[in-house]
């Protein structure tokens, strides 16, 4: 499956959920693996991003390059000491605590990501914010398929605009 057409799935249900823009900036990188699990990684790297930065001012942006997906937002970002540990089920950093969610989101990223030989990252964005994603490992990429940065959209509603 093509990992563009999965992000915007996702972007589309965060839309309709939180009203918040996302820009998926993609390559033609299409996968081996199961589509629920990544639609759902990509689903809570979302629901993250609007829920940590709640103003919106800027569209959440995901980039999908060879297999890694980031998704980048503008919000305060995650502390240095908390970066190691986000991963890890409920585990929710001081700031996040009086905010939805049960600190399973981000664990269940590092698990679709582990079923399909991925890592998981999370870093500082240059500017402020935060950039956190998974990758696919190489052997599930399909040849030839990941050449075309062509398929890029932002989803607005129910359908990707041009």
């Amino acid at each position: 499956m093509e990992l563009a057409g999965v992000a915007r799935r996702a972007a589309r249900r965060v839309y309709r959920r939180t009203g918040r823009l996302v820009h998926v900036d993609a390559d033609g990188s299409v996968v081996h693996g199961r589509p629920q699990g990544l639609e759902r990684a990509l689903g809570n790297l979302l629901e993250n991003a609007a829920k940590f930065d709640p103003d919106g001012e800027e569209p959440i942006e995901v980039r999908i390059r060879r297999g890694r997906v980031t998704v980048s937002d503008r919000g305060p970002g995650i502390d240095v000491d908390d970066l190691a540990r986000v991963f890890d089920r409920f585990y929710r950093a001081d700031t996040a605590r009086g905010l939805p969610g049960s600190g399973l989101g981000l664990a269940i990223v590092r698990d679709v990501a582990g079923t399909h030989d991925g890592t998981v990252f999370a870093a500082a964005r240059t500017g402020g914010g935060t950039a956190v994603g998974f990758t696919v490992d190489a052997s599930r990429l399909l040849p030839g398929a990941n050449a075309d940065p062509a398929s890029r959209s932002t989803a607005r509603s129910g359908r990707p605009a041009g």
